[in-house]
């Protein structure tokens, strides 16, 4: 029996093809949205189900869905910094008139929806760990000012539709997260990791590496969004894994278990690059009863298997 109808924009991203999955195993029907920019239908190529459609949009335009909607996830964004350094304009488009086109949705077919923001929005923070109550330290006019403001002014615009309109909504603020179906030029630290030490490249690391960041397996991630949409809680909150690492410390862990030859090299740090990353994830734990449940070790053994199929690399070359 199908328990309701889900629209995921960005449904061919690393997220929210992983959400499809999650939402036609709970017995949804799916629709996923995407224009492909930083998507990849191969990411939803696996899906032989007839609950599932797939729609290539741009949800910048006006949205239209034939017949209900019970839930929308708003997931369509650039997310790496490679992404929204080359689509600054999209990326800055996509978090205002396209989250104002999901929402006008949300209201027409009285949606609830849940907006994908994320940690970015602390900017590089004064606080440590970061809860939601912080109100952030980000420089508007900066490179990475595209990707926060866009998700400070779409989280901005989807309280005034809950405060104004009555539109039921949820906001998610996520933390790193990793995973099978990043994209191998991603520009992330583990994808990039990953790649150039099963590749035999230099691992670059930037500034000194001594810059933390707090990785959340992806599965352990589309757990905790989905029970947030399916909570009572209208404000944001944190997602991600409280076990903060340096960046260095992820370089050396990844060249471990490659047994790879990679050097680390080092390169300036980018400007305005956060120093530290680490979620308070309290409110997750007292209000939706979550905290990540996969280890690093397995996350990453999961991750190493996805990339070396993908640049087909025989695992017995490769110590795990």
């Amino acid at each position: 029996m199908i328990k309701g109808r889900v629209l995921i924009t960005g449904g061919a991203g690393f997220i929210g093809s992983h959400l499809a999955d999650r939402f036609l195993l709970e017995d949804y029907e799916v629709i996923c949205m995407d224009n492909l920019i930083t998507g990849d239908v191969a990411n939803i190529s696996h899906i032989r189900d007839k609950r599932f459609s797939f729609i290539h949009y741009d949800v910048t335009n006006y949205i239209y869905v034939e017949g209900n909607v019970d839930y929308i996830l708003h997931f369509a964004s650039p997310a790496s910094p490679i992404d929204y350094h080359s689509l600054p304009i999209q990326t800055l488009k996509v978090g205002s008139l396209g989250t104002h086109k999901a929402l006008g949705l949300a209201k027409a077919k009285g949606s609830r929806i849940l907006l994908a923001s994320t940690s970015e929005v602390y900017g590089d923070p004064l606080i440590h760990p970061q809860r939601e109550d912080y109100w952030g330290n980000v420089n508007p006019i900066g490179p990475r000012g595209v990707y926060d403001e866009a998700k400070r002014f779409a989280e901005a615009i989807t309280m005034a539709y809950n405060r104004y309109h009555g539109v039921e909504t949820r906001i998610v603020r996520i933390f790193n997260t990793y995973g099978p179906r990043m994209r191998l030029n991603d520009g992330r630290a583990i994808p990039t990791f990953m790649v150039q030490a099963l590749r035999g490249e230099d691992i670059t690391v930037f500034g000194d590496g001594s810059q933390t960041r707090s990785f959340c397996y992806i599965d352990d991630m589309v757990d905790g969004i989905y029970r947030l949409l399916h909570s009572d809680v209208d404000t944001p909150v944190n997602i991600g894994n409280p076990e903060e690492m340096s960046v260095l410390k992820m370089a050396e862990e990844i060249i471990s278990i490659t047994g790879s030859k990679s050097r680390i090299v080092f390169k300036p740090l980018p400007e305005d690059d956060p120093k530290v990353r680490q979620p308070d994830i309290s409110k997750a734990k007292s209000l939706l009863g979550w905290e990540p449940q996969v280890s690093l070790g397995e996350g990453l053994s999961n991750t190493l298997d996805y990339f070396m199929k993908k640049i087909n690399i025989d695992k017995k070359s490769v110590r795990v």
